[in-house]
């Protein structure tokens, strides 16, 4: 990750720093941190174990800048994509000036929250509790739901907030502002995230192939970018991507009858990534069987699953 050491012309008073967003699969992290970041920079789907990677997105404000992290949700692994997305999640927690510990306001606290509630108290950064979704729960609940989730452990919070509405988010920008430390920006100004376009081009035709599928087909999805250029001479981005699947009739699946499904993603997939390039896109998918990709650990490296050496 490369970061600025420019520090002409900041103030002293300007505070920088790294804002870490944990909690159990399908608790609104990616929909928190686009919020935030005012920009879409992580796909989401109501699907759990949706993000994969770990995503950066950069908030620039009036005299700070804040660097959030959205993570893998934190759960028991049951092959060796899950065991990298763990530990993606954990070492996301390294370096970080504070942790937002995110909840589901509108089901139970359950095992998984605790589990990750005890993974945090051994933190030694402020830990924030925040109850996301809080406008899907009735207002005669929510001191129910506070209760629960005040004895979590010896956490700051907890906050009630709503990524979706944007309920509650002064408040946390506020408590997450008195946590930063004084430092110049990580970023130039304007940058939104670190990760290249062929990486958010890969996860938005992915994000709409979970919107289409179901069961275990969306799970077992990978997408490779074989080719981004543009067009000699006309204003056209020429994408070719592949779409790898676990098993053969999966493939099938992912295409549809007469390729009605794969070409339904393509199309919705064209025209977001238009709207995000501000360009015309001409989007060629391709679907490819690649046998228990998720296990298969020169697969997962080819995939960009390990972080570089």
């Amino acid at each position: 990750m490369q970061v600025s050491d420019d520090t002409r012309g900041v103030d002293s008073g300007h505070l920088s720093g790294f804002v870490s967003i944990v909690g159990r699969p399908n608790t609104g992290k990616s929909t928190l941190l686009n919020t935030l970041v005012g920009s879409k920079v992580s796909i989401v789907s109501e699907k759990p174990q949706t993000t994969r990677n770990v995503i950066r997105g950069v908030v620039n404000g009036d005299g700070y800048q804040m660097v959030l992290v959205d993570t893998p949700g934190i759960h028991k692994p049951r092959h060796r994509l899950g065991e990298i997305m763990v530990s993606r999640a954990r070492s996301a927690l390294a370096d970080m000036d504070v942790v937002l510990f995110l909840l589901d306001a509108s089901a139970d606290i359950g095992a998984g929250d605790r589990y990750v509630a005890a993974e945090l108290s051994h933190v030694e950064v402020p830990v924030i509790v925040c109850l996301n979704k809080i406008d899907l729960v009735p207002p005669e609940h929510r001191d129910e739901r506070w209760s629960e989730a005040s004895v979590l452990g010896p956490f700051l919070g907890p906050l009630a907030i709503s990524a979706k509405t944007g309920e509650g988010l002064d408040a946390l920008l506020k408590m997450l502002l008195s946590l930063l430390p004084p430092g110049p920006p990580y970023y130039p100004p304007g940058t939104v995230t670190d990760h290249p376009e062929k990486f958010i081009v890969g996860e938005i035709i992915r994000e709409k192939i979970l919107e289409l599928t179901e069961q275990e087909v969306p799970h077992s999805v990978v997408v490779e970018i074989e080719s981004m250029k543009e067009r000699e001479g006309k204003p056209i981005l020429d994408i070719s991507a592949v779409v790898y699947v676990e098993r053969q009739s999966q493939k099938g699946i992912l295409i549809g009858a007469q390729g009605s499904l794969l070409k339904e993603v393509g199309r919705r997939a064209r025209l977001e990534l238009e709207r995000l390039l501000n360009t015309r896109i001409y989007l060629e998918l391709w679907v490819k069987h690649k046998e228990s990709w998720r296990k298969d650990e020169q697969a997962l490296r080819r995939f960009g699953f390990y972080e570089s050496e």
